[in-house]
């Protein structure tokens, strides 16, 4: 509020929560501090789940971090920049997340001592860019490019290690690399064709790798064939009936015989649809939209299989996976729009009925089948299983991979150090302390093992001055050459997680005024009154 001849100038409306300066900055970065603390405790294989309940009651039991951020129910705005880096990393890379905002999290927590020795935030951020940027040369030096398909398993098993699928880690790391190399072409990878289908129910052991799709259907009519080899299949995304006039349309009937003519017209339609399907030669029918049931009598009369609203999604894995086009009109079908396989089977699965589209020549798309004894522990596994995919496939696509066990993060952080020397100016103290927040990976790696945290540091600065590949290994406690242990992750991993984490910390540090408009949508600024965090009262 302003004074203008005696007036108030009302600026904001009444309400308006504003806080200001060195106030807003250390909110904003208590919010980081405390989100990054949240999910800390979940890192490595040795890292503890989350129990998420929602307002429903409704429960999920994770220790992936993207997980635990998207379920959370976050209202500080400052909080709600460090889910967007989870998010980032989950799509770019698939694994990571929880390591972009713990470091995210330090590089925050390091600023606000750099805050109180009065360095301007500005200093602070160019700081940090610059050493993020040599940060990635750093990771470009220290990675290994010598990848085989030992190297992909080894990458997928690091992915899956301590999120719940310890027991069956090799087998199942060995099915999503195949995936992966099933549908790669031309050196790229595009996930979306690899299908995850959970079934609860029976063992991990038992999840398998299907080289075609599993469709969560059953047939339409009893009458139908259950199993078919060397099936020829159609796509057709229109549905199978009558179609009904675009128009509101009025038929008026004046004797039986008519009606008869007008029942036996529409059966005549339906008939030729059939008829249609049954001379392009297919057997399997997948609609995307309706089949009425006239329509299923007479395909079960033909002996084809048809199964009816299919997803989009699965239509377009059916054709990558069969080499089927898909049609819209039936008029157009022809021999050479079908697909095929060499088996089609309807399969009860924990009692539901379920097409499995399998054995296909040079499949592009391929369906994962997951089991586990309970629900959560098959979403616990899908999840392991999604961040096994990403890792493999930026593997493939980047054929660069770093030791893991915290090695990557104590070498950029030697370095880092090094390269602060040679910097004059107030940059240098927020370089340093960028080196410094890298650590915060390995020292978590070790307090969640129950390790001494400093013993665990100092060791491993000890060892990379002999090599570049020296990380913790937290089943026993002893620093390890990652390399020759087989603990693996790709650069990209570690690339995306730094940079996501600086720049989020750069953008966070930049804010010194904190306006949050009155009404029911307004976040809470960190859930006390501005007064009581030392900011600023309402501005009217």
């Amino acid at each position: 509020m302003a004074q203008g001849q005696g007036q108030p100038i009302l600026v904001l409306p009444e309400g308006t929560n504003r806080i200001l300066g060195r106030d807003a900055q250390r909110n904003n970065i208590l919010a980081g501090k405390v989100l990054a603390e949240t999910v800390r405790t979940t890192l490595g294989p040795k890292g503890m789940d989350k129990m998420l309940v929602d307002g429903l009651g409704d429960i999920v039991v994770t220790n992936d971090g993207v997980t635990i951020l998207k379920e959370m129910d976050i209202e500080h705005p400052a909080a709600k920049m460090l889910v967007e880096v989870a998010k980032t990393q989950e799509d770019e890379v698939g694994d990571g997340t929880t390591t972009a905002v713990i470091i995210a999290g330090e590089l925050l927590k390091k600023s606000e001592s750099l805050l109180d020795m009065d360095i301007h935030p500005t200093i602070i951020a160019m700081g940090y860019r610059q050493a993020a940027e040599k940060a990635q040369e750093i990771l470009e030096d220290i990675c290994i490019d010598d990848i085989e398909k030992d190297t992909l398993v080894k990458v997928a098993m690091t992915a899956m290690t301590g999120k719940g699928t310890e027991k069956a880690r090799e087998p199942l790391a060995q099915l999503v690399v195949d995936a992966v190399e099933q549908v790669a072409e031309d050196g790229e990878v595009e996930s979306d064709h690899i299908k995850i289908e959970k079934k609860e129910g029976g063992t991990v052991d038992e999840s398998a790798l299907v080289q075609g799709v599993i469709i969560d259907k059953e047939r339409v009519h009893p009458g139908m064939p259950k199993n078919l080899t060397d099936a020829k299949i159609a796509l057709i995304n229109s549905p199978i009936e009558v179609k009904e006039t675009e128009m509101d349309a009025e038929i008026s009937i004046t004797d039986p015989t008519q009606m008869q003519a007008f029942i036996e017209q529409e059966e005549t339609m339906v008939k030729d649809m059939v008829a249609k399907i049954a001379s392009s030669g297919a057997d399997v029918l997948f609609a995307q939209k309706g089949i009425d049931d006239l329509a299923q009598h007479y395909l079960a009369k033909e002996g084809i299989m048809a199964v009816r609203r299919v997803k989009k999604s699965d239509i377009e894995k059916l054709a990558k996976a069969t080499g089927a086009t898909v049609v819209s009109n039936i008029d157009d079908l022809a021999a050479e729009d079908l697909g095929s396989a060499g088996e089609v089977t309807e399969k009860k699965i924990s009692g539901e009925d379920m097409i499995f589209v399998e054995k296909c020549k040079e499949a592009k798309a391929v369906t994962l089948l997951v089991r586990g004894s309970t629900k959560h522990i098959v979403d616990e596994i899908q999840r392991a299983i999604d961040d096994a995919i990403g890792v493999v496939a930026a593997t493939v696509e980047d054929g660069k991979v770093v030791a893991g066990g915290g090695a990557p993060e104590i070498e950029m952080a030697k370095k880092l150090k090094d390269y602060a020397d040679s910097i004059s100016g107030r940059e240098q103290l927020a370089v340093t302390a960028f080196a410094e927040s890298l650590e915060v990976v390995p020292k978590t790696l070790a307090e969640n093992a129950g390790l001494d945290s400093i013993d665990s540091l100092v060791d491993l600065r000890a060892s990379h001055e002999d090599s570049p590949y020296m990380g913790l290994d937290v089943f026993d406690g002893k620093v390890t050459d990652m390399k020759e242990a087989g603990v693996i992750e790709p650069k990209r991993v570690k690339k995306q997680a730094i940079q996501s984490a600086s720049e989020a910390a750069e953008m966070i540090l930049r804010i010194d005024d904190v306006i949050a408009s009155v009404g029911g949508g307004a976040p809470d600024m960190g859930g006390m009154d501005p007064a009581a965090m030392g900011g600023m009262p309402p501005m009217m």
